[in-house]
C-alpha cells in the first residue's frame, strides 16, 4: 500500500464509517463462511441488505438453514443461499469449490473458525486450528480463485485477530507436532491468517492480478466461538464463567462486524490493507488502517508458511514469488 492511499484511506475512515455507509452491492456475488451465527451472519445480512447475493457456507445444514430464514426474515427481498462446507476436512473444501455452479465469484470473506478448543486433529491429521483456521482457509481461497479472477473487481477478506500480535509462528510446531497450549495455537493461526492476506497480495501483484486481500481484526467481540463447538463440551462451570465474561467484557456482534464489512465494501480501499478497531490494543473502536504489525512485515516467514501450506494441502495457486 503507497503512503498515498493509506493516507487517502485513513481519511475515509474519519468520516466515522457505519454499516449505513455500505454502497450499494446489487450485483455482486459473495460467499461468507461461517456465516450462520456471529459475525459472519451480520457480515452476510449487511451484504444482503444493501444488495448482494450472499452464499452462506456453513458447516452444519440445520444452522445454516437456521441462518437462510433469519436472513430472509429480517431481509425479505434476500437474495441468499445455502451451501455445506467444513474446513476441517479438505475433501469438504474441495466439494464446496468443485460444486461452484455461477459465473464468477466477486468477494469471499474467510470468516469461519475456531478458537482455544480442547486438543483434536482435522479429518486429514492436522491440530484442529492450524488445520480449520488456516490450512482450510487458504485451500478454499485456492480453490477458488478461478472464479475470483473470472470477477471485474475481486477481494478477499480474512478474519485474523488482535491475538496475532502476541504469537509469533513456530515453525518446527505449526501442527502440534511437540507440544499443545490451546491459547497458542489458536493465537498462531490467527497471526498466520495474517501472514496469508499480506502474501496473497504480494503474489497477485506479481502475477499482474487485479485481486485485492484484506486481512481484518475484529476486536474483542460476542460470539459462540469460545462456547459452541468443542468447546461446548467443556463443562457447566466453563460454559457459565464464559457467558459471564462474554456479556461483560466483550461488545456486541454488529460491533465486531465492522472492520470485516468495512474490508468488504469500501470501493477504494487498497489492496493490502490490515483493518483493526482503533482503540487501546485494538479491542474496541472503529475500523482502522494498520501497517506496523510484525506480521505484516515478515515476508520470509510468510513466504514458508505459503510453500508449507501448499504442501499439507496439495493447494498450488498464484505461484509466482514476489520480488524480494
Amino acid at each position: 500500500m503507497t503512503r498515498d492511499s493509506r493516507a487517502a484511506a485513513q481519511a475515509s475512515l474519519r468520516d466515522r464509517w457505519s454499516p449505513d455507509s455500505i454502497p450499494d452491492q446489487s450485483g455482486r456475488l459473495a460467499v461468507v463462511t461461517g456465516a450462520n451465527s456471529g459475525i459472519g451472519y451480520v457480515t452476510a445480512r449487511e451484504l444482503v441488505r444493501r444488495g448482494a447475493h450472499v452464499v452462506l457456507a456453513c458447516r452444519n445444514r440445520e444452522r445454516g438453514q437456521d441462518a437462510v430464514e433469519r436472513l430472509r426474515a429480517e431481509v425479505p427481498d434476500a437474495r441468499v443461499e445455502l451451501r455445506l462446507l467444513d474446513l476441517a476436512d479438505l475433501k469438504s473444501v474441495r466439494g464446496f469449490a468443485e460444486g461452484w455452479s455461477h459465473d464468477r465469484l466477486d468477494l469471499l470473506v474467510n470468516n469461519a473458525g475456531i478458537a482455544m478448543v480442547p486438543f483434536s486433529r482435522t479429518a486429514d491429521g492436522f491440530e484442529s486450528q492450524f488445520g480449520v483456521n488456516h490450512l482450510g482457509t487458504f485451500a478454499l481461497t485456492g480453490l477458488l480463485m478461478p472464479h475470483l479472477l473470472a470477477a471485474p473487481d475481486p477481494r478477499v477478506v480474512t478474519v485474523s485477530s488482535e491475538g496475532q500480535r502476541f504469537a509469533r509462528c513456530d515453525m518446527a510446531n505449526l501442527n502440534a507436532e511437540h507440544r499443545y497450549r490451546a491459547v497458542f495455537a489458536y493465537i498462531q493461526s490467527k497471526r498466520a491468517n495474517l501472514y496469508f492476506a499480506m502474501e496473497l497480495q504480494r503474489r497477485a501483484d506479481a502475477a499482474g492480478l487485479r485481486l485485492r486481500s484484506m486481512a481484518v481484526a475484529p476486536g474483542l467481540t460476542r460470539s459462540h466461538v469460545l462456547t459452541g463447538g468443542a468447546n461446548s463440551a467443556r463443562g457447566r462451570a466453563y460454559g457459565i464463567l464464559t457467558r459471564l465474561l462474554l456479556r461483560l467484557a466483550f461488545r456486541p456482534t454488529p460491533e465486531g462486524a465492522k472492520t470485516s464489512l468495512y474490508a468488504s465494501t469500501v470501493p477504494d480501499l487498497p489492496g493490502g490493507s490490515y483493518v483493526v478497531p482503533d482503540g487501546p490494543f485494538q479491542l474496541r473502536g472503529e475500523p482502522a488502517l494498520r501497517s506496523r504489525e510484525h506480521a505484516i512485515q515478515d515476508l520470509a516467514t510468510a513466504r514458508q508458511l505459503w510453500v508449507l501450506s501448499e504442501q499439507l494441502t496439495s493447494v498450488r495457486y498464484l505461484p509466482a514469488e514476489p520480488p524480494v
